[in-house]
């Protein structure tokens, strides 16, 4: 299920097809962070490189220069060295990367700024995402200085430094064929996941208990790191919206929510629900519950193409506060509590963003300061929720410490959309009916 070596060069191919004449792209990969000491955290690879290269190694820089007839691919990488790889893993080499990963060309990274400014020498503009990594941005801009160094000898410096990610992420926003087969295996991973954290809860056990199944549930099936950090929140700390404890020991009558998906091949997954510890909504919880469901069920139903990004959201908006006036969370006409915000006291956030190689992922959300419209290809999150604190002393007590968010991952179809992550349940019956199950 990996993207094949010849999508990746198509991939290049376009972006040097839209660069500026006479220009070169400098693509770094990530380094490894320490964790501690001399520890590092896991490796995980700078998203603009992997989708050009499918490269896994840390340390290394990828050169397009469109037009140059010695070879428009060239990359930078670790060499081969036999005890390191005894200790660290083994280094595909610049012979590795040439033969296995479709570079025209490659080099010890040790040889980059020797090597670099001649390549970057005489081209008008480069392409460079600055304020990423200082120490790349020192190198880079230290080769033009270089060459600045030179120019009564003849020597022509770039006159342009332009953000990479003004093409590149454009280019990412829209998924082909192999990403979304990627992306569904994704969402099922962690729908599978979901599903066994509903089956194992009970009261009295902490939310990192359904924490590490979701994780185990997760590397079982291949994917070994979630694509974000895994929300438990019990009771109260589920009106918590970006809660990470999760330490605290789930009680009988009270709600969980668990915001978590994996990684895949380098793809995310993000998926919320939200469901009774003991297995049984309260009528106050159902109440709320529904009101979510009612909202994000007609926000799919109204993302198709040629619908403006801000949509989906504004359905979420008219359903939640028409909601909450009916369960007498707030009074007033409906029009005028939208146009005030009224309804941000539990609803606060929008509802949803671009979903792929990052969970946040790049593309506008605005063109020329206007919402952009849907098109087939984009990947987004659809996940309103009703957040009522534990302590708002301005609403009946039977409704504090009810947090409830329902989050699928969708894309956009030609007629329409497609829900990913349908393997999880939502419906409260539904729930209720896998809970009692096990």
């Amino acid at each position: 299920m990996k993207i094949g070596k010849s999508e990746y060069a198509l991939r290049r191919k376009r972006l040097m097809s839209e660069m500026a004449p006479d220009s070169v792209a400098i693509i770094p990969a990530a380094r490894e962070v320490t964790r501690s000491r001399d520890t590092a955290y896991p490796f995980r690879q700078n998203s603009d490189f992997y989708y050009l290269t499918g490269f896994q190694e840390p340390d290394a820089v990828l050169l397009l220069i469109p037009g140059r007839r010695q070879g428009q691919v060239l990359m930078f990488c670790r060499d081969r060295d036999p005890e390191r790889e005894l200790w660290d893993g083994y280094r595909e080499g610049p012979e590795g990367v040439v033969q296995r990963f479709g570079m025209n060309d490659a080099y010890p990274i040790s040889d980059l700024d020797e090597i670099a400014p001649g390549l970057i020498e005489g081209r008008s503009t480069i392409y460079y995402s600055m304020g990423h990594d200082d120490l790349v941005d020192r190198q880079v801009l230290g080769w033009v200085n270089h060459i600045r160094t030179k120019v009564r000898t003849g020597a022509k410096p770039p006159g342009d430094i332009s953000d990479l990610a003004f093409i590149l992420h454009e280019h990412r926003l829209i998924k082909s064929d192999s990403e979304l087969r990627i992306m569904q295996r994704a969402a099922d991973i962690s729908s599978e996941a979901h599903c066994r954290a509903m089956r194992e809860c009970r009261s009295g056990r902490f939310e990192y208990h359904l924490e590490s199944s979701i994780q185990h549930s997760f590397a079982e099936k291949g994917a070994r790191f979630p694509a974000y950090n895994s929300i438990v929140g019990s009771g109260k700390n589920a009106c918590c919206l970006h809660y990470t404890e999760n330490d605290a020991k789930m009680a009988d009558g009270d709600l969980v929510l668990i915001d978590a998906g994996c990684e895949y091949h380098g793809y995310a997954a993000d998926i919320t629900r939200t469901f009774p510890v003991n297995g049984r909504f309260s009528p106050e919880q159902r109440a709320i519950y529904n009101v979510v469901l009612k909202s994000q069920l007609a926000a799919i139903a109204a993302t198709k193409p040629g619908k403006k990004w801000n949509h989906p959201h504004d359905v979420t908006v008219k359903v939640i506060t028409q909601g909450l006036i009916d369960l007498g969370l707030l009074s007033g006409n409906l029009n005028d509590l939208i146009e005030s915000g009224a309804y941000t006291d539990f609803y606060m956030h929008r509802a949803g963003h671009w979903l792929g190689l990052d969970v946040h992922d790049v593309g506008d959300y605005r063109i020329n300061g206007k919402w952009r419209p849907l098109e087939p290809g984009m990947v987004l999150t659809i996940e309103p929720g009703i957040y009522v604190a534990a302590d708002n002393m301005t609403v009946d007590p039977k409704w504090r410490g009810i947090g409830v968010r329902i989050e699928d991952d969708v894309v956009v179809t030609e007629s329409g959309c497609h829900v990913l992550t349908s393997g999880v349940p939502k419906d409260a019956d539904e729930i209720e009916a896998l809970m009692a199950a096990a």
